[in-house]
């Protein structure tokens, strides 16, 4: 799974992904930013700098994970494990 950081969005912004699933974030944006999980720490990427690619691993449980960027926290989406 592939989501891409771009113009301060996220794309796809509702991933839908199997549990444990690598998903790889790539910062497509001029900016710094994060994909961390609201709410019970589930994931986070770190800082991903301009050009950065970081890849994390899905929650092993079912659910739905709003996430956010904690630089621009209008940024959001949120990461369905099924």
């Amino acid at each position: 799974m592939l989501i891409t950081i771009k113009d301060f969005t996220f794309e796809p912004a509702r991933p839908a992904v199997a549990p444990g699933t690598p998903i790889t974030v790539v910062n497509k944006d001029p900016e710094t930013h994060t994909l961390t999980a609201t709410g019970g720490k589930a994931f986070d990427t770190g800082k991903v700098a301009s050009g950065q690619t970081v890849t994390f691993t899905a929650p092993d449980k079912a659910g739905s994970y709003p996430f956010i960027c904690t630089f621009h926290p209008y940024m959001k989406g949120t990461l369905t494990v099924r």
